[in-house]
């Protein structure tokens, strides 16, 4: 029997993440912790709090006493660490506390696992879901892969780059049996409106501006959730310890053209004359050390476990625009 704890489960990842183990794995117990600050939300999870095997704690990751207590009394056997505070702006105000959520969090998790789990055996994984933002910035060529370097521009991606470096040293230094991926700029239902996707939606369905960094020619690497949660069950199940797979959308576009883009597709589900929203567009002074461009090679995933991202862009985030304008 496995007890999987799935950290930030309330969350937008980890939401679907939680809702995927639940249905997929009656026989499994799925603990879901999450300190529910502003983008936690249990209603992402109304389709599952009733089933049986699955339980809610409200817990910060910070707090060992709790931490301990729960992989004692629930025998935890797997953790599967998606809690992060993740939005770049909120990091450049406020970046202790991304570096206590993120790097102390995470090692408090590692403790507890390290401390009650039997090392010497094949029973447990520590899954630690990162971002590609920790390889720093590409120009308009190349592509992140397991060897890039580790290369952190804002406060957020430094302190992800050094929650890696921890469950790594974890591995290395005491045997922890674990699981890295880094993943490009998601994309899908229950996003929070501090991300680009979901604030350009929301500012189209109360018809204000939406802000566009700098020039808007930043470019980004999208990756639709179900399919990233299939590669975070596929890694889960059959990736290898101690390895890093970088999971990537394969879909580049610049800041700018998915504004423009989003906009189309919203007019044309509103029966809007075509570009009456385009006007909203407002350029804004450029985010401090905003990285140019990211693109994943998830070849190594596609050789090793099979996996390739399913969800064409365009109908993606078509059935992300219409789930928010479902929810206005």
């Amino acid at each position: 029997m496995k007890n999987i704890l799935i950290t930030g489960g309330a969350g937008f990842i980890g939401s679907h993440v939680v809702k995927r183990f639940v249905n997929n794995y009656p026989n499994y117990n799925i603990y879901n912790i999450d300190n529910l600050t502003y983008a936690g939300n249990l209603n992402n999870l109304k389709d599952v709090k009733d089933k049986k095997n699955y339980f809610f704690f409200k817990v910060d990751i910070n707090n060992q006493k709790e931490i301990l207590k729960l992989f004692s009394d629930k025998n935890i056997t797997d953790v599967i660490h998606l809690a992060a505070e993740s939005h770049v702006d909120k990091s450049i105000e406020s970046s202790f506390e991304f570096a206590k959520t993120n790097v102390l969090g995470t090692l408090s998790l590692l403790e507890a696992s390290k401390s009650l789990w039997d090392l010497t055996s094949n029973d447990n994984i520590f899954y630690h879901i990162s971002t590609d933002e920790v390889y720093g910035s590409l120009g308009l060529d190349g592509l992140f892969n397991e060897f890039s370097k580790y290369d952190p521009n804002s406060p957020y991606s430094a302190s992800k780059a050094s929650s890696d470096h921890f469950v790594r040293a974890y591995h290395k230094t005491y045997g922890l049996p674990i699981l890295i991926s880094n993943c490009s700029n998601n994309y899908g239902p229950h996003q929070h409106f501090e991300k680009l996707i979901p604030n350009i939606i929301n500012s189209l369905l109360k018809q204000t501006n939406i802000p566009i960094y700098g020039d808007g020619k930043n470019i980004r690497d999208w990756l639709y959730v179900d399919d990233h949660c299939d590669a975070i069950e596929l890694i889960f199940n059959k990736g290898k310890n101690g390895e890093t797979y970088n999971i990537g959308g394969d879909y580049e576009i610049s800041n700018i053209d998915l504004a423009n883009l989003i906009i189309k597709i919203f007019d044309e589900i509103k029966l809007n004359t075509s570009g009456t929203s385009n006007k909203l567009i407002e350029f804004v002074s450029d985010r401090p050390g905003h990285d140019f461009r990211y693109a994943i090679d998830f070849s190594k995933i596609k050789k090793e476990l099979g996996w390739t991202p399913k969800t064409n862009f365009n109908k993606g985030i078509r059935e992300t625009i219409n789930w928010y304008i479902s929810k206005k």
